[in-house]
């Protein structure tokens, strides 16, 4: 996916879908965040962003916050985007896992929940639910970054869809370029962490991969390891 991003610099986020920004002229502006999250480790005051511009389309705000410039590299804040990034590399086969399927769905009804992906193929069916991850700590990547009863339910789906005997994997999408594992965050969200051992267990597969981002283009690329 090609970008033609804006750098600016984050004055300051507030009421979670809104970020007050300096471009380098002088101007200020309002940009939407697509971002629910604490975004912690990834949306400071006074760090370096980009940011996408969508203009003459009714939209509110013109500009949308995609991603930070941290001294590590880049950290991809905009949540709509890995799904998009899932589906071309599913197209270019380009996570091994998942090779085989020859059709799949988005946003599939599976009972009460919603999960981003149903693949379909000779082996049958899989299901995938994406998450993106930015909380880094030490060399941890850690998901969620707030509470998510949302993602609480999301495993139980991806469990109760296992024990019905299709395929269920859970992938992260390490939006950043530095980190080494990834792993539930237990000390923000104890519930989710137990959920995410519990499916696990009774197999639900759990994979990583890491986006390749700068300011040009985002695509996904290396596996990571899933602690």
């Amino acid at each position: 996916m090609d970008f033609n991003l804006h750098r600016g610099t984050l004055l300051r986020r507030y009421k979670r879908f809104l970020a007050d920004v300096e471009m380098p002229d002088g101007t200020l502006l309002t940009a939407h965040c697509p971002n629910t999250g604490s975004m912690r480790t990834c949306g400071q005051s006074g760090d370096t962003i980009y940011l996408s511009h969508h203009p003459g389309k009714g939209r509110k705000y013109e500009y949308c916050w995609e991603l930070t410039q941290t001294l590590a590299g880049f950290v991809g804040v905009n949540t709509h985007l890995p799904n998009k990034l899932v589906e071309e590399a599913l197209h270019a086969q380009k996570i091994p896992e998942l090779h085989g399927y020859t059709t799949w769905k988005r946003e599939a009804a599976a009972g009460e929940s919603r999960l981003d992906f149903r693949l379909e193929g000779p082996t049958g069916v899989c299901w995938v639910e994406v998450k993106n991850v930015t909380l880094l700590e030490r060399d941890t990547l850690f998901f969620p970054d707030a509470v998510s009863a949302r993602g609480t339910k999301h495993l139980e789906t991806l469990q109760r869809l296992k024990a019905n005997g299709d395929r269920a994997v859970l992938l992260f999408v390490v939006n950043r370029t530095d980190g080494d594992q990834v792993s539930a965050a237990a000390h923000i969200d104890p519930v989710y962490a137990k959920a995410f051992a519990q499916a696990r267990e009774h197999g639900v597969e759990c994979l990583a991969y890491r986006t390749c981002l700068s300011p040009q283009s985002i695509f996904l690329g290396e596996s990571v390891e899933v602690r």
